[in-house]
């Protein structure tokens, strides 16, 4: 009985790092697909795509989740999510926290809408969800180090009730920001460093 157990315990001990390998190539797989529009990496290089490399995993586990579901709405997203399990949502979070998030751009090359954007965030209290870093937390977005454009749209989706199905405060927060303090927020939190 003794030696039944323990080639049983060697069998389950050299099967389970064979099993966590086809797991990391089967998520590595999933997240190729996604690579197409959010970089290699989770870093994107195309206008109007977030990065989704070290997002927090609930929060990115939630926007498959709409998406998904149809209350957040993106033709190119749509066919993609449908085929998604359960375990595939979670799989992907925790695969794309993992990874490191984008660098800011080397150098601010408007300080003076920093300090603008800034002064904003303060006056919306942006902190108060996204951390104090502008890193996210659990289902809140990390916003510092995300590219500045698609902020830009976000804040905009947000201010003129486009994005749904996603945190209702946003559009709350959103709504009375000017252009002008927009494009002046995205601009600080994409030169934010990541933590």
């Amino acid at each position: 009985m003794r030696h039944a157990l323990a080639g049983t315990l060697i069998v389950v001990l050299t099967c389970c790092p064979l099993a966590r390998a086809a797991d990391v190539a089967a998520i590595k797989e999933k997240a190729e697909v996604c690579s197409a529009c959010h970089g290699a990496n989770g870093i994107s290089q195309t206008e109007n795509i977030p990065s989704l490399a070290g997002q927090p995993d609930q929060y990115l586990q939630w926007q498959l989740v709409f998406f998904r579901a149809g209350s957040r709405k993106n033709e190119q997203m749509q066919p993609i999510v449908e085929q998604l399990t359960n375990e595939d949502v979670r799989n992907l979070g925790a695969y794309f926290a993992s990874l490191k998030p984008p660098a800011p751009p080397e150098q601010d090359d408007n300080p003076d809408l920093s300090k603008k954007g800034a002064q904003a965030a303060v006056g919306r209290r942006c902190a108060s969800c996204h951390t104090d870093n502008f890193a996210g937390t659990k289902a809140v977005a990390r916003l510092a180090a995300q590219r500045e454009e698609y902020l830009v749209k976000a804040l905009l989706d947000y201010k003129q009730s486009k994005r749904v199905g996603t945190q209702a405060v946003m559009s709350d927060v959103a709504y009375p920001l000017s252009e002008e303090e927009i494009t002046a927020l995205a601009h600080y939190l994409a030169h934010l460093p990541p933590t």
